[in-house]
């Protein structure tokens, strides 16, 4: 099996296609993402087919929706040069893989997987009873394999998916692989710390909620935004202290605001020297400043569309050499090769 020509290890991770990101989007993966370029090999892919697995019935915008994720990666930092960005649907081993891991993963092992029985229980508005939604962890598995992944950036609720997908890679190597030269890696989690970001509400920042600030919201409405957002319930009046570690707006500043800006906060808050108007004005300050970089380099490729979709075709033909050789590997081990063999005298191929 031919080594890599890069030695750096590889990292795959995915967004579905769900339109413009908002800053829990930011803080919880792409930020991460974007740190992530000059230490691993990168793949970074819009999920599209996992759009399919909840939204199966509504799929008019996933390709609209999908150039406003891109448009946003790109505004945030990610560089074609450094990273593969790519459309998951573009590149169709992955469906081949999944349909060969469907056939050696055990039922009981999908039926297992947490956020398969809670997302049942809290997405009761769909009929969530098919085999694709059962199935979805396998075709992450195949997301992660096709490419020989080493590790896959996740938050501690997503760690089961990374060890089911170790265990069907090791599944599938002790059915078909020499024991000393495997077909597939068992990825590692990548733990990443994603800090708590509530919304405008102070529940967890979430577009089913509305509560939400958008990469791209300009100026005017993220202080808008902020100034409706939910602080310290011990605040009834101005002159009440307060405490930033209790308030939504604080954990904001924790995240966005510099040193000086925190003692200011802390201090103020906490001696009632400041109200809440003011606090979040700073806050607001903080992210327009991390914002307006961004949604200037989203211009360039908003007025010029094709600039991003050329990135994802470029980057998924990148995607889909590699794929075609693992591909190669599986028919290969599997005894389902595209070339034929012709057998010799005691059966074997060669």
């Amino acid at each position: 099996m031919p080594s890599r020509v890069n030695p750096r290890q590889r990292v795959l991770s995915g967004m579905r296609p769900t339109g413009r990101l908002h800053l829990g989007n930011f803080v919880g993966a792409l930020d991460n993402w974007v740190r992530m370029q000059d230490q691993y090999e990168c793949f970074f892919f819009v999920a599209d087919w996992h759009a399919l697995t909840t939204d199966y019935a509504a799929t008019a915008q996933i390709k609209e929706n999908s150039m406003e994720v891109v448009l946003d990666w790109l505004a945030a930092g990610l560089d074609p040069a450094r990273c593969v960005m790519f459309v998951q649907s573009h590149v169709p081993q992955h469906a081949e893989l999944h349909l060969l891991l469907s056939m050696i993963t055990p039922l009981g092992w999908l039926e297992r997987v947490p956020t398969y029985k809670e997302q049942r229980e809290n997405i009761a508005e769909k009929d969530l009873g098919t085999y694709g939604f059962l199935g979805y962890p396998v075709l992450q598995s195949a997301d992660i394999l096709i490419y020989k992944g080493d590790v896959v950036p996740v938050g501690e609720d997503q760690v089961p998916h990374v060890e089911l997908t170790r265990e069907i890679a090791r599944r599938f190597n002790m059915f078909y692989a020499d024991a000393h030269s495997p077909i597939f890696p068992e990825p590692q989690p990548l733990l990443t710390h994603a800090p708590k970001l509530p919304g405008t509400d102070g529940r967890k920042m979430s577009k089913s909620y509305g509560n939400t600030i958008l990469l791209t919201d300009p100026e005017p409405a993220v202080r808008q935004k902020l100034k409706t957002m939910v602080t310290d319930p011990a605040r009834v009046r101005r002159t009440d202290p307060g405490e930033p570690d209790v308030c939504p707006v604080g954990d904001l500043h924790k995240i966005f605001s510099d040193g000086d800006t925190m003692l200011r906060v802390y201090e103020g808050c906490r001696s009632a020297g400041i109200g809440c108007i003011e606090c979040k004005g700073w806050a607001a300050d903080a992210l327009v400043s991390i914002l307006s970089p961004m949604q200037e380099r989203r211009k360039k490729y908003e007025d010029n569309p094709r600039l991003a979709w050329d990135i994802l075709e470029a980057g998924s033909a990148r995607a889909r050499k590699i794929a075609s050789s693992t591909m190669d590997h599986v028919r290969q081990a599997m005894g389902m090769s595209l070339e034929y063999e012709r057998p010799d005298a005691d059966g074997a191929g060669r």
